[in-house]
């Protein structure tokens, strides 16, 4: 029976390899004092393999990649490096098995197999990323007889990552191996002024309650960490600590941190963990958490946005559209006929977006009801929404005033959204998007949109909405 023996956080500063530093390295010596105590150890344990979970290899939206040629190689030449060359046999038969399990999970956890050939087809390159680089510059210099297992997280709900991690457990337990498993990424990137990122306060709040949570064992309130927060530090690592955690579901941990640095306003983590086999099962209470949330949410959502949620269930589950309007639908619903906009999102990402400018039905609620089903089945941007996204979802419903004539003077993006018309072609944007702060750039976008050029005679309308939009949920 094969097992995990160790399992490690470790960031990935390139300037940490002397080629690349070329000095610089020396500000960060605890962190390189630390990969060598790690190194150490792998070398001592002995595995047949090293697991690396990485931020920067193929990146995809909806699904985890995993590379499966037999061999895989890279260089740090894009730092400035290109001496510091890598190569390494991957453990085909194992991360192989790691996607069967993936493809037999009920609902079925998404992956990709990247070879040579199939990165061509997804435009994506076959190579060693320095996520996974940086490590293996301290392990190689300790240790060479392993074999790889090279995983890239893909931008999934945390729950199903966690999910992924207990099936690489899994795997490895129904093979002979003696692994080792690695999460790489860097904490936040915006600790000070002159760092690569701007500076948010936030940054040194994330560093230092996930540093907290992970030397407690405290998996639970790791997933319960303010989302605002979450966004705002600017990291790369916790994505990848989602699928370590799940492979250590089946124990107690504590977390050994063993350096950590911000000196070039990036946080950099060196952990290992202690761990104690038991028979507690944390994806179970995670699970329940997230179904209590979503009961909540439900609880809490205003009648529009509920109404949207109802909507597209029932199409999902049924096929078809509610024919009955539900009893908590307001009086104003029914009467008032107003042009819609349901807009989808999942995972703070855009999943569907479909509305109308003015009222194609008897009342709001029909145009809610039918609008939600537009966005989430027939938004030619995405592909229809499945039944086991549902609960993953988060609705928004603006309600259309009347549009009124104006010019670009009377204009204000968070205020009001705008119309763009030139014959038959017409374009909408609606107010207070993010990355929409300027009367320019809103109509930059509606005209582009509208397929009308910027230089061509049009007509703008303006109009107001009313929001209703959730809280977010972690």
């Amino acid at each position: 029976m094969g097992k995990i023996s160790a399992f490690y956080a470790v960031p990935h500063p390139p300037i940490i390899v002397p080629a690349v530093g070329r000095g610089g390295e020396r500000a960060i010596k605890d962190t390189a004092d630390a990969f060598d105590k790690v190194s150490a150890e792998i070398a001592s344990i002995e595995p047949d393999v090293l697991i690396i979970i990485t931020p920067h290899g193929p990146l995809f939206r909806d699904a985890i990649a995993l590379s499966c040629d037999n061999e895989i190689s890279g260089d740090l030449s894009r730092f400035g490096a290109r001496s510091e060359v890598f190569t390494a046999e991957i453990d085909v038969s194992l991360t192989k098995n790691i996607i069967s399990l993936a493809e037999e999970e009920p609902g079925s956890l998404s992956t990709v197999q990247i070879t040579k050939s199939s990165s061509r087809q997804f435009g994506v390159s076959y190579e060693l990323d320095h996520g996974t680089m940086v490590p293996l510059h301290f392990i190689n210099k300790k240790y060479k007889e392993y074999k790889l297992v090279h995983i890239t997280y893909g931008l999934l709900p945390k729950l199903q990552l966690y999910k992924f991690g207990m099936l690489i457990t899994k795997a490895v337990e129904e093979s002979s191996k003696n692994a080792v498993m690695i999460a790489s990424g860097d904490l936040s990137h915006k600790l000070t002024k002159d760092g690569p990122y701007e500076y948010s306060p936030y940054g040194e709040k994330f560093d230092r309650e996930i540093i907290s949570l992970l030397s407690e064992g405290n998996v639970v309130d790791i997933f319960n960490m303010d989302p605002i927060t979450i966004e705002n530090a600017g990291e790369c690592a916790l994505r990848s600590y989602y699928i370590l955690l799940g492979a250590m579901n089946d124990y107690e941990f504590k977390g050994r941190r063993l350096s950590y640095q911000g000196n070039f306003g990036v946080g950099y983590l060196v952990m290992s963990f202690d761990v104690n086999k038991t028979d507690r099962d944390t994806f179970n209470q995670l699970q329940q958490q997230q179904e209590d949330k979503y009961q909540l949410r439900l609880k809490e959502e205003d009648p529009y946005m509920r109404l949207a949620r109802e909507s597209l269930t029932h199409y999902v589950i049924h096929g078809k559209h509610i024919s009955k309007i539900p009893s908590y639908v307001t009086d104003e619903m029914k009467k008032l006929k107003r042009g819609i906009f349901v807009s989808i999102s999942k995972n703070s990402e855009l999943r569907g977006c479909i509305g109308t400018i003015q009222a194609t039905t008897d009342s709001i609620a029909r145009e809610i009801i039918r609008n939600a089903v537009e966005a989430g089945m027939f938004d030619p941007r995405f592909p229809s929404v499945e039944e086991d996204e549902l609960k993953q979802l988060e609705f928004s419903v603006d309600v259309l005033a009347e549009p009124e004539k104006a010019v670009k003077a009377d204009l204000d993006p968070k205020k009001y959204g705008v119309i763009v018309r030139s014959g038959y072609k017409s374009g909408l944007l609606l107010p207070n998007l993010d990355g929409v702060d300027t009367v320019e750039e809103q109509l930059d976008i509606a005209l582009r949109k509208a397929g009308i050029s910027p230089n061509s005679s049009y007509i703008i309308e303006r109009f107001e909405v009313i929001r209703h939009k959730g809280e977010k949920h972690g």
